[in-house]
């Protein structure tokens, strides 16, 4: 029973995962477009929030349980859907820790520029962008995880 529970559990952490990735980067770079200094302070302090509770907690729930279950059910780490998930997974999280850094800062600047009734400034654009492009590879990294966790390919 142990096994089935874990197995929920991990699938269920790698959707607060995945959905906290795509939801906060949608409402990051739809609220930076607008350019309101006052709305991208208000939703990159959620952002930030949001990439703490969820993502935080499943990025180490997530190897954990994928660890344990393939322990439990007898899947050698050296399979090739199993390594190259965790090979995929290392990537994702690597991106992530300078995400959050860069979510950090964003939002620093948002809130600083909102107090002052002043445009985003412009390192602004900058980081956004550094913080864009790291997504991709990790977007890309579990697209990736998840499609070989349905078909174990050999």
């Amino acid at each position: 029973m142990d096994v089935i529970v874990v197995k929920y559990l991990h699938v269920l952490s790698s959707t607060f995962l995945f959905g906290t990735g795509v939801g906060t980067a949608f409402y990051l770079l739809v609220a930076s477009r607008a350019r309101d200094v006052h709305v991208v302070a208000a939703i990159s302090r959620y952002v930030v929030v949001a990439d703490w509770i969820f993502t935080a907690t499943t990025i180490v729930f997530q190897p954990l349980s994928g660890l344990y279950l393939a322990h439990k059910l007898g899947y050698p780490l050296t399979s090739f859907w199993l390594y190259w998930s965790i090979v995929l997974f290392v990537i994702a999280a690597l991106c992530w820790l300078p995400v959050v850094w860069l979510q950090m800062r964003l939002r620093d600047m948002a809130v600083e520029a909102a107090a002052k009734n002043e445009p985003l400034p412009l390192r602004y654009d900058g980081y956004l962008g550094a913080w864009a492009a790291l997504g991709v590879p990790a977007l890309i990294s579990f697209l990736a995880i998840f499609y070989l966790m349905v078909a174990r390919p050999a």
